[in-house]
């Protein structure tokens, strides 16, 4: 795992020289207009300012795809030099129309960073800390920011401070990205797979993961390069191959089914039941109390949630007792081989060929392995995970035949229903420390629907590696298609992610982020520090900077929070303070409160303002779209966000110096604050919860929801 937070460290440091040139850009400007006169003209100002917004929004329109074709990695190489040529032609600029231009080279390279670098991390990080590694873009965005405030501060204090040399500086760090992207960033594995590299994709993986056996994570991004499949959920009773048979001897040989996945062992079977399961409650009969208004998806995906260990899915992720009948995989013997004869006498799959070769590329084997012997029990360290079975955040990935297709396969997303305080018992329990056979058995639900592999696949002795020369109908044989984005699961996932990238902009904070100098100039915030005898532009300038400061612990409470309490609590408890911060803005123009009284209430407004908005819709939009979209389209798609972020951004940017003239702070936080509240609207009905669900899983829920959502309209 240390692997994945190097990686997702080095890949934000994109997102650190765009906060670097957001504040650059902010402190700057104040310099900019003395130097070309556009005090008259808040038009050119804004251009200057939104110039960078506009050249995001068209390297957008082609960035998504392009990484589909391309790779991750290379286009953030390309960020990379963009953000050096753009520091070196401003560092020049001797007129107006240079800065335009380097502004716009400038704003390629945002774009490139801020749309593919949470997708980057996403592909790259393990499910259960996905979230807080995904909210390090934010992080390190709001340190550059910080840096780059403290830099133009200094500057501001010299008697003939250089605006040219406080956007040049971006060169420098520029560098730094360049050679870490080089030289340390490796392609995203899910990329890979979707190209059919498989070796290299488990490589890579195991780098990542740092442990060798990483098969059932490469099954799971194999099965990832399917759209929009047709998704059941069902309940199963799983338990050991021989208590099913002793003991329910009045088991009937149809109902008994076998599972299949990613290690070599012994069969265990799993007998379906219906009418017991939370997740397949809420999928039968949609949201129950809220079903007029909330959608169906945000009930499913809480359903899933609402069981977990109260510490959420950073805590113990696997069940504890199930989780201990896959931990001890790795110590069984293998001297018990089973063939293709005794799987069908079994009533099981097709069977893999017995030759009991040993490899991490295959699905030759059972599910779950057989119990260990007494003679690996004093080896077994439950608490370890050992096994390459589970695919992160509790989850369990599963085969079994497809009876309605001659050779096919279907996949099985298991997760324990109830936890582990509910369960009805395990195959395995724990006494004195040893693992010990107790003849029960572990309720699941599960996500079922077609693999993209066939009972011949799960033949080969390395599967991993030549699946797609086996399988030209796979998804890895082609690209992606327009067509995708009509599949009722992405676009519903559509709505969530473009729904909140507009209403994240038109809540102000670009807008507010640029000019944060001018509006607490405006606001006479130079008298608070008068006494210090400072300007009221380096005065503007230092607040902006210990506001930044302050953003930083904030952003630390996020991280910590994103994998526990989760995206939607985040984003349901931070708006309502953002729209308090917004009111006071409003009255403390509107009323009049004195000087010093009014100065004080928007520094203070300003300062939550910021630290409640990168606690929650700061990051938490940009973690969803790369969260929520299949592998195959996730460049597309987040394209389409992207995109629609962008142009919110430029409308917001370059309308604020004007609304500034005409109708002022109060009328600006207003509409702000309207739109903070609408979204805190969206978000509760709209938008579930992620945390700790593998990317793949998550995409089969929409596709559940999707389907849901549609049965209720039809209702």
């Amino acid at each position: 795992m240390r692997g994945a937070v190097l990686v997702a460290i080095a890949a934000a440091i994109g997102n650190l020289l765009q906060g670097w040139d957001n504040a650059t850009i902010a402190g700057s400007v104040l310099y900019i207009k003395r130097e070309f006169e556009l005090q008259s003209q808040p038009t050119i100002e804004g251009l200057i300012v939104a110039m960078s917004l506009i050249g995001a929004t068209v390297i957008t329109t082609f960035s998504g795809p392009v990484s589909d074709s391309l790779g991750r990695r290379p286009m953030l190489i390309i960020s990379s030099v963009l953000y050096f040529l753009s520091g070196l032609v401003m560092l020049w600029a001797p007129n107006v129309y240079v800065l335009l231009l380097a502004r716009l080279l400038d704003g390629f390279g945002i774009g490139l960073a801020v749309t593919l670098v949470p997708v980057y991390i996403s592909e790259t990080a393990p499910p259960e800390i996905r979230g807080l590694l995904n909210t390090l873009p934010q992080f390190t965005g709001s340190a550059g920011m910080f840096l780059a405030y403290c830099m133009v501060f200094g500057m501001s204090l010299m008697d003939s401070p250089s605006w040219r040399l406080m956007l040049g500086v971006l060169s420098i760090p520029s560098i730094i990205y360049f050679v870490l992207a080089v030289f340390f960033l490796p392609e995203s594995p899910r990329w890979l797979v979707s190209k059919g590299k498989m070796k290299e994709a488990k490589k890579v993986l195991q780098m990542l993961r740092g442990r060798e056996d990483v098969s059932g994570e490469m099954a799971l991004l194999l099965e990832g390069l399917d759209v929009g499949g047709e998704t059941s959920i069902e309940e199963y009773i799983i338990g050991p191959d021989n208590d099913l048979s002793d003991n329910q001897e009045h088991a009937v040989e149809k109902e008994r089914i076998k599972l299949y996945g990613a290690e070599e062992g012994q069969s265990w079977i799993a007998k379906p039941v219906t009418g017991q399961s939370t997740l397949g409650m809420v999928s039968r009969q949609g949201s129950i109390a809220t079903q007029s208004f909330m959608d169906p998806m945000v009930t499913l995906f809480g359903s899933v949630h609402e069981k977990l260990p109260e510490m959420g899915s950073m805590r113990s992720m696997l069940f504890s007792n199930f989780g201990s009948m896959f931990n001890v995989a790795e110590h069984h013997t293998k001297n018990e081989q089973w063939d293709e004869e005794s799987l069908q006498r079994d009533g099981g799959d097709d069977a893999s060929d017995a030759s009991g070769a040993e490899s991490d590329d295959n699905l030759r084997s059972p599910l779950l392995s057989r119990q260990a012997t007494n003679a690996d029990k004093d080896n077994i360290n439950v608490g370890e995970q050992v096994s390459g079975m589970g695919i992160g955040g509790g989850w369990q990935l599963a085969y079994r035949k497809d009876e309605k297709s001659s050779g096919g396969l279907k996949r099985i997303y298991l997760h324990q229903e109830g936890g582990p305080g509910s369960r009805r018992g395990s195959i395995l329990s724990l006494s004195g420390g040893d693992v010990q056979p107790d003849g029960e058995f572990v309720h699941a639900a599960a996500l079922v629907s077609q693999s993209v592999l066939r009972v011949q696949d799960i033949t080969s002795q390395h599967l991993i590696d030549t699946v797609t020369e086996k399988q030209p109908e796979a998804a890895a044989a082609k690209g992606p298609s327009w067509r995708e984005l009509f599949e009722p699961g992405v676009k519903h996932a559509l709505v969530v992610g473009v729904g909140l990238q507009i209403l994240q902009q038109f809540s102000g904070i670009n807008g507010v982020l640029y000019y944060t100098p001018q509006i607490l100039e405006q606001a006479g915030v130079g008298i608070l520090l008068s006494n210090l005898g400072l300007g009221s532009e380096s005065a503007s300038l230092l607040i902006s900077g210990l506001t930044t400061l302050l953003m930083l612990p904030s952003i630390g409470v996020a991280m910590r929070l994103m994998d526990i309490a989760g995206r939607r609590w985040l984003l349901l408890s931070t708006l309502p303070v953002l729209v308090g911060t917004l009111v006071l803005l409003v009255l403390g123009n509107v009323i009049d409160l004195g000087s010093i009284v009014h100065a004080v209430i928007s520094t203070v407004s300003v300062i939550v303002y910021f630290c409640c908005f990168v606690m929650g819709f700061g990051p938490i939009p940009n973690i969803l779209c790369s969260e929520i979209f299949p592998t195959r389209v996730r460049g597309l798609c987040i394209a389409i966000c992207a995109l629609t972020f962008w142009i919110g951004d430029i409308i917001v940017t370059y309308s604020l110096p004007v609304m500034l003239n005409s109708i002022g702070l109060a009328g600006v936080f207003s509409i702000y604050a309207v739109v903070c509240t609408i979204a805190w609207f969206f978000v509760f009905l709209k938008v579930p919860e992620t945390k700790g669900m593998p990317l793949e899983v998550i995409t089969e829920f929409f596709a559940v929801g999707a389907k849901q959502s549609a049965a209720n309209v039809k209702n």
